[in-house]
């Protein structure tokens, strides 16, 4: 084959075939993939949780991750967020002329690692080729279908007034990590992305309570804006302290240097639910077993007033009001 991307990769040729025959099927090899159709046959039954999202995130590579971990992950954790347990996805990919084979063999291997990690299978996609210029050298698609269990209602509408909120780690990492590559920056605290799959962690949770009311993986907007959804979909207020938030040092600095607010920036592997306060410490221990949530910490409570608001206690013990972001302040971190 080419050592590069052709658009006759993508015009259903013998290049076509070779392509998927040869640089993606065989990472991802699986009975139901194997059969090759236009469309996968499977058995499932109870109720279900399906998801679908898009994968622009530039660069394609970065600390802590690439753009096939990320789409795999991001799947896997929509899903996870319904409670439900993730079994399987589908993968577009979207490639510009030109893209290093060696690249497009690298991200592949990337998807095959994460998607054995949170034990889903690939079993249907799609290839297409486009010219060069006409994308950003690749695009993935991810499709995702899971089974949510017996009792299971979380929903970010589902939060009350007294449950507690738990942060599964520490905030921005994944933002400030594309952000540091995207722009040439060093910082002295070297900062990576945070990229998991918590499937595993979110199974752990519900195997200590079925009292968790919601659950989000705050990636764009970050933590901000997900607990203003929470806030605005279940009519309750939110209270917050800052001091119980955790922040690494680096993406601390980086986010000083560069005048951003780390509450604004977006994660690819950390949580926030809200859990009953019966139940909070029995959830909170059986998450930092979990080797992504060592750090868990509960931050907050939900309450009655002022509903549809965030308000964070501050470091020097005033209050401020945590708004929804007006705009994107990091595009293309997903």
């Amino acid at each position: 084959m080419e050592d590069k991307i052709l658009l006759a990769h993508g015009s259903g040729s013998k290049l076509s075939h070779d392509l998927v025959e040869k640089i993606l099927a065989p990472p991802i090899d699986n009975p139901i993939l194997a059969r090759m159709d236009d469309s996968a046959v499977f058995d499932l039954a109870g109720r279900l949780a399906y998801t679908t999202d898009s994968y622009v995130v530039n660069p394609i590579f970065f600390p802590g991750g690439d753009i096939g971990r990320l789409a795999i992950c991001g799947t896997v954790n929509d899903l996870s967020m319904s409670g439900a347990q993730p079994l399987y996805l589908s993968l577009a990919l979207i490639i510009e002329e030109g893209l290093e084979i060696a690249d497009l063999r690298r991200i592949v291997e990337s998807i095959r690692d994460t998607a054995e990690e949170a034990g889903v299978q690939i079993i249907t996609g799609d290839t297409k080729v486009v010219n060069h210029g006409k994308a950003d050298r690749l695009f993935i698609n991810t499709s995702g279908i899971g089974v949510i269990g017996e009792g299971v209602d979380i929903s970010g509408s589902n939060a009350r007034p007294g449950d507690r909120i738990i942060l599964s780690g520490g905030i921005g990492e994944h933002g400030m990590a594309v952000m540091s590559r995207r722009e040439g920056l060093e910082f002295k605290l070297p900062v990576a992305s945070d990229c998991a799959p918590l499937n595993k962690l979110v199974a752990g949770m519900l195997a200590a309570s079925s009292n968790i009311h919601s659950l989000r993986d705050p990636t764009r907007g970050g933590l901000a804006s997900t607990l203003n959804e929470f806030a605005r979909q279940s009519g309750v207020g939110i209270n917050i302290e800052e001091d119980k938030i955790r922040v690494h040092d680096g993406v601390r600095g980086a986010c000083e240097l560069l005048g951003l607010d780390p509450l604004y920036i977006a994660n690819e592997g950390k949580l926030v639910a809200c859990v009953t306060p019966a139940d909070a410490d029995r959830v909170l221990a059986a998450m930092k077993k979990n080797q992504y949530a060592a750090q868990a910490a509960v931050i907050g409570e939900v309450t009655a007033e002022h509903p549809g608001r965030v308000v964070m206690k501050t470091g020097i013990g005033s209050s401020r009001i945590v708004d929804m972001p007006t705009g994107e302040i990091l595009p293309r971190i997903c």
